[in-house]
């Protein structure tokens, strides 16, 4: 989905929206689908002490497009996911603007999804790259 319409009405329907979290931190998603996500994040207000985005701030964003795109996957078998492992590799830093934060799946199974996350500035420099996995489970009944 690249429709904004589209991606709002999903959205809209998950249990807490785009969770409380992620609207603070402003995350915005501009394509959705379960091989490939991509957002953005205002540097500005997602900063460390020294002014430079904040390494847990690019966690939070990696982890929010391959939760995503695991979703999306894992609605496809009647699953839900939950993250099992996250790392992240600090590249450069951002002081200004805006990041976007690409996810691509690297794995779609019947019990895991795994995606690389690439985090880029507004030149398009890496800022992070991240890896997640997430375990597909039986929703709580």
């Amino acid at each position: 989905m690249s429709n904004k319409d589209e991606i709002e009405a999903y959205i809209a329907a998950m249990p807490q929206g785009m969770g409380a979290l992620n609207d603070k931190m402003g995350i915005e998603v501009v394509e959705l689908s379960a091989e490939r996500i991509v957002a953005t994040m205002p540097v500005e207000g997602n900063t460390q002490p020294y002014g430079l985005l904040h390494g847990g701030a690019s966690v939070v964003l990696a982890e929010t497009l391959g939760s995503m795109g695991s979703g999306l996957h894992a609605q496809t078998l009647g699953k839900i996911p939950v993250g099992v492992d996250i790392n992240a590799t600090h590249h450069r830093s951002a002081t200004s603007g805006t990041v976007t934060g690409t996810a691509t799946a690297i794995h779609l199974g019947r019990t895991s999804a795994a995606f690389e996350i690439v985090i880029t500035d507004e030149r398009g420099k890496r800022v992070c790259t991240s890896r997640i996995t997430c375990a597909l489970i039986d929703p709580p009944s």
